[in-house]
């Protein structure tokens, strides 16, 4: 299996201006990890099957969740982090939307998580 190159897509000068090199794969940062910073994983990948012989490409659903802390004011920062991420991502023609927006429970933590679609040949 060969993930997408999510980590190369995202890390524009804009998104490490918020993050630096905060962004971690998997969906979990490391416990402890100041805010701002962004966790992916993926949420589906599908072979493009062909009848004569292996698949060609791959569309690999990722899901991109952009990390705030709980303070009032870092909702501003945190909907600024998802804006760069669906730049870099809209700058690279990967197709992407919205699927969450909202506090955390338990942490307060703010969270906007955006679905890219990642196509690319094998």
């Amino acid at each position: 299996m060969m993930l997408p190159p999510v980590y190369r897509t995202i890390r524009t000068p804009m998104v490490q201006a918020i993050v630096g090199e905060r962004i971690y794969g998997s969906g979990k940062a490391p416990q402890g990890t100041p805010t701002p910073y962004i966790t992916w994983f993926s949420v589906v990948g599908q072979p493009y099957d062909q009848i004569s012989g292996a698949p060609c490409g791959d569309n690999d659903a990722i899901q991109i969740d952009c990390w705030t802390g709980p303070a009032d004011d870092q909702e501003v920062v945190c909907i600024g982090l998802a804006s760069a991420v669906r730049d870099a991502l809209d700058a690279a023609g990967i197709a992407n939307r919205l699927v969450v927006h909202l506090r955390e429970e338990g942490t307060d933590f703010f969270r906007i998580g955006q679905q890219a679609d990642f196509i690319h040949s094998r």
